[in-house]
């Protein structure tokens, strides 16, 4: 038996779905090649997987059994990833048992929790594979031979552009991570901004950077949840939201889009870039367990449609799905390289996680499961931005 099934059955259902070959090895039997050519990885089963946890959710049973050392993947573990989740609708969700898992309380105090149980890992840690710009969001790469640290870069260029900002502007950041987008636009810019986080870690790193940059005056980070910014007085001329809106919750849209109404600027724009999905989903149980606790994916038309209700007009709106992809294969690069020193900080179990969080989701990007956009917003119909797109690439 091989995952509790028949290992006929598995075989020739592999062979179906793949067309890169590999080799599976099962205890105490010789190794079975599937499809033809030279293997491309290696999957080694050292305890079959019981069909109840595949039957009670598929992907919670096989991450766990590779974070267990269950499963081991020798060779291309994108590869291996890219092959299963080209299936993942066939994946089976107990969605009863796992209710609580998948529908957390979208309470500010859970909410303050969940982000922290992520983000506050250490920012020694996120320092060892982000790359010197400590962005943690999708990079944008121009050019195939872009390095990570100039394709965040670009990417930054692509926001600020998009946003049309002006010197001295005001801008405000929802989810600002360790705050490099508004220290750039400080630089470049001297705009006044504002960034909120829910991260004590990513608001003492960001703070630090203010002040070796002699920025004080341009720039504030609050600790601050975006419930707060409608009783909070501040007013915007732009505001920006990058993988932020992954974190507030289906019931909470509206509520987000109440409290970016209520400090932007009549003309004002908006910038919101996210993870989407074709459809409204309530996410992937082991990502939720292991990785983004409370986490879920909009898809782009029930945001496009909340959009409309409050009176903001999508400008544009562009997929970045590819980039994602570039952008994890390169996080888990620099992670793999900077292995040691990650030893010396966590357990096996969570160093075979975080790979596997990197490359399943580079596999999910690039079948398309998930996707990530840039949208574009107006608070009211605004007739000075330029006609065309050209500016961008400029």
């Amino acid at each position: 038996m091989i995952f509790g099934i028949e290992k006929g059955k598995v075989l020739k259902y592999l062979e179906q779905i793949s067309n890169i070959p590999f080799t599976v090895k099962l205890p105490d039997e010789e190794p079975i090649k599937v499809g033809n050519g030279e293997s491309q990885f290696t999957v080694t089963v050292n305890r079959p997987l019981k069909k109840t946890d595949l039957l009670h959710s598929t992907s919670l049973a096989l991450g766990e059994a590779y974070m267990n050392r269950d499963i081991e993947v020798e060779g291309d573990l994108f590869a291996a990833l890219n092959i299963a989740l080209s299936q993942i609708e066939k994946f089976a969700v107990d969605s009863h048992s796992l209710k609580k898992l998948l529908h957390s309380s979208t309470s500010a105090k859970n909410q303050k929790k969940e982000v922290s149980s992520h983000y506050d890992i250490g920012n020694d840690f996120y320092s060892l594979w982000l790359g010197n710009t400590m962005n943690y969001s999708c990079a944008y790469f121009k050019n195939e031979k872009d390095t990570l640290d100039e394709a965040q870069e670009n990417k930054i260029d692509h926001i600020l552009s998009k946003l049309n900002i002006k010197d001295g502007m005001s801008l405000l950041d929802i989810g600002c991570g360790w705050g490099y987008l508004l220290l750039e636009a400080a630089k470049r810019h001297h705009i006044h901004g504002v960034g909120i986080t829910l991260s004590e870690e990513q608001a003492k790193g960001f703070q630090k950077k203010i002040e070796e940059e002699g920025l004080q005056d341009h720039l504030e980070v609050k600790i601050m949840d975006y419930r707060e910014l409608k009783k909070s007085d501040l007013t915007f001329d732009r505001v920006v939201s990058v993988g932020m809106l992954e974190h507030v919750g289906r019931a909470n849209y509206e509520l987000f889009f109440e409290n970016v109404d209520a400090v932007l600027k009549p003309q004002g724009l908006f910038l919101l870039h996210y993870i989407s999905a074709l459809k409204e989903h309530p996410g992937d149980p082991w990502i939720k367990k292991y990785i983004f606790p409370g986490g879920v994916i909009p898809s782009l038309r029930e945001i496009i449609q909340i959009c409309g209700d409050h009176r903001f007009y999508t400008l544009d709106v562009e997929s970045l799905r590819q980039h994602y992809v570039k952008t994890l294969l390169c996080w888990r690069e620099n992670y793999l390289q900077a292995m040691d020193q990650v030893k010396m900080m966590f357990d096996d179990q969570f160093i075979r996680m975080w790979e596997l969080y990197l490359c399943s989701c580079a596999a999910s990007f690039n079948n398309g499961v998930i996707d990530l956009h840039q949208i574009l917003l107006s608070k009211g119909p605004k007739n000075d931005m330029p006609l065309t797109r050209c500016h961008l690439y400029e």
